[in-house]
């Protein structure tokens, strides 16, 4: 953003108020000051707003009802006429031309999810229908295809490059009201750890955002796609000037995948790993509190053939300087199994970088009862190397069985078995055997509680 021209500008925004509260009433407000036009976005909105797009879909989905309802007897006996089971349902979005010569649209992943059918509303009125391109859940970024007549795309700025305090102006669709522009800064940048998605490194901005401006554009006052709108944080159920966007940087690397395979094949380098606090940066005798330290190295896995060691530093991934261990799993969750990724790290006191492939995750599952009499009923999995919490996870489990009336849940995770820490299924299998009890130690989301089977 051209910093100077925002400062040019600002002095005659001052005095056109100033003119406000002192003008006459009934006298006009001046056109200019000192032959100076007075600053407005109308100019770059002109261009802009053509690139942003409504969109609306179409949902079948099943009603449920009571057994007795399907049995045509019990129907032709109390005359109830046959009902559709399935009941048509609608959501509105909005999305952003990303790609006019080829009519690729971007927009969050929930506002296409399930859709059976999805239309697009351009700004100069026109409806088209869309088909899907590829979604990634875990981003909520989502890519549709519109037949690509006289579109007008988005240039994308370097969300990298972007400040604290610079101007964002967002437009969607909110509450299906039409194509609405709201303004105001970057409030903060890199926000994570908000449950919202998988990979989170948001952009929160005071622009305001509401239901509807989903997939929208956060844009800069060259009119530059800087962000995907994607959600707000709502005590209230409306805007308190706290929402969030997707970093262009992020998008246009999804987009690119989505558009050449249609899904993200996300795969691990093998590395647990976690931010440096000041006591960890005292206790490594660093000199600066950016970076992550790998706390585990799964064996086995890329990161353990080249040699990384829990006690190292990630300073930079693919010569990108990280700040924390957010940056890192983001990285590194932006790349397909089998990419090329550089790890510089400090190790033991000397800057190396190491050199990996990315492989396919190795999930291991097992059926409780193999493991336990007690875990009959359930499916078990290692947790993956980059989870925040290692274990093993119940990935489901039988509403009837002894473990889930004893108050299992799925998504559980148990770290400790008869005392004992359990990493994988070896380490739980190890500490159930010989025992006719299991007292567990399980985490589920961010609390932790013993459980015993007896």
């Amino acid at each position: 953003m051209n910093m100077l021209a925002i400062q040019r500008q600002s002095i005659p925004v001052f005095i056109a108020l100033l003119l406000i509260t002192l003008r006459p009433a009934g006298a006009a407000l001046p056109l200019s000051i000192d032959a100076q036009p007075l600053p407005s976005l109308a100019p770059m909105l002109k261009k802009t707003m053509p690139a942003v797009v409504n969109i609306s879909t179409k949902t079948q989905i099943e009603v449920a009802e009571h057994p007795l309802l399907r049995d045509p007897f019990f129907r032709h006996f109390f005359e109830i006429p046959n009902m559709p089971r399935k009941q048509e349902t609608t959501s509105l979005g909005s999305g952003v031309i990303i790609d006019a010569k080829n009519g690729y649209v971007i927009t969050n992943n929930h506002v296409i999810d399930k859709a059976d059918e999805i239309s697009v509303t351009l700004h100069d009125g026109r409806q088209l229908k869309a088909k899907l391109v590829g979604t990634d859940p875990e981003s909520d970024i989502a890519v549709i295809k519109v037949q690509p007549n006289n579109l007008i795309e988005l240039p994308v700025a370097n969300s990298d490059q972007l400040q604290v305090g610079d101007f964002a102006v967002a437009i969607g669709n909110p509450f299906g009201l039409g194509q609405t522009v709201t303004s105001g800064i970057i409030s903060a940048l890199g926000r994570s750890g908000l449950g919202i998605e998988g990979y989170e490194d948001f952009i929160q901005t005071d622009a305001s955002i509401n239901p509807g401006n989903s997939g929208g554009a956060l844009v800069n006052l060259r009119g530059e796609l800087i962000g995907i709108n994607t959600a707000i944080l709502a005590p209230s159920g409306g805007n308190v000037g706290i929402g969030f966007a997707i970093p262009s940087n992020m998008v246009v690397s999804i987009k690119d995948i989505l558009v050449e395979h249609g899904e993200v094949k996300r795969g691990l380098l093998g590395i647990s790993i976690q931010d440096l606090t000041p006591d960890l940066v005292q206790a490594f005798g660093l000199e600066q509190n950016r970076g992550a330290v790998i706390t585990g190295v799964q064996p086995g896995s890329p990161a353990a053939k080249t040699g990384l060691e829990p006690g190292d530093i990630v300073l930079a991934v693919n010569g990108r300087p990280v700040k924390n261990s957010v940056d890192v799993r983001n990285a590194i969750g932006s790349m397909q199994i089998g990419d090329q990724v550089k790890i510089e790290v400090l190790h033991k006191g000397e800057r190396l970088t190491r050199v990996a492939n990315v492989a396919a995750p190795k999930i291991q599952q097992a059926e409780g009862k193999k493991i336990h009499p007690k875990l009959a009923g359930m499916i078990l999995s290692t947790t993956l190397p980059n989870e925040p919490v290692e274990g093993v996870r119940i990935e489901k489990i039988h509403t009837a069985s002894y473990a889930f009336q004893a108050g299992l849940r799925p998504g559980d995770i148990i770290v400790m078995a008869n005392r004992r820490p359990v990493h994988n299924l070896d380490d739980l299998k190890a500490a159930a055997d010989n025992n006719a009890d299991l007292l567990l130690n399980i985490q589920r989301g961010e609390g932790a509680f013993f459980l015993m089977l007896r």
